[in-house]
């Protein structure tokens, strides 16, 4: 398996910028008209939310698929400091809904599952950036 690797290039329309990753995949970012921008694309923080939402639905499927669990549908909501900004760190709510004959055992199951989910262990893990400037 490669390394996952995404490019971020912004041109010439103030604050949108257009992803391409090592699959061959394209997506875009922008800001809100408010603050300068189109509103043409999710926000990254917006972006964040929804890498951590798609990977706890994809994880429950996967298991819910391999354990062979009546898992008819996941849908996964998620904000990022309802409340506002805490004094330390940020709060990411999420709240997830699942359709299916779902024992209350199984339920348990699929709620330890998505808090195991990749991109949650990455987000609730330490996490060091390496950067470097080019010119």
């Amino acid at each position: 398996m490669s390394t996952a690797t995404v490019k971020a290039l912004l041109q010439d329309t103030p604050y949108r910028v257009i992803f391409t990753d090592d699959l061959g995949n394209s997506w875009a970012a922008d800001e809100p008209e408010e603050v300068g921008g189109g509103n043409t694309a999710p926000t990254p923080d917006r972006l964040l939310l929804a890498s951590l939402g798609a990977c706890t639905a994809i994880t429950l499927q996967m298991v819910a698929t391999r354990r062979q669990l009546p898992l008819q549908g996941v849908q996964v909501e998620l904000q990022l400091n309802p409340e506002g900004k805490p004094e330390n760190g940020n709060m990411i709510t999420r709240r997830i809904m699942v359709k299916g004959a779902l024992s209350p055992e199984q339920q348990a199951q699929l709620l330890k599952v998505a808090n195991s989910c990749p991109i949650h262990k990455l987000l609730t893990g330490e996490i060091h950036i390496a950067t470097e400037l080019v010119v």
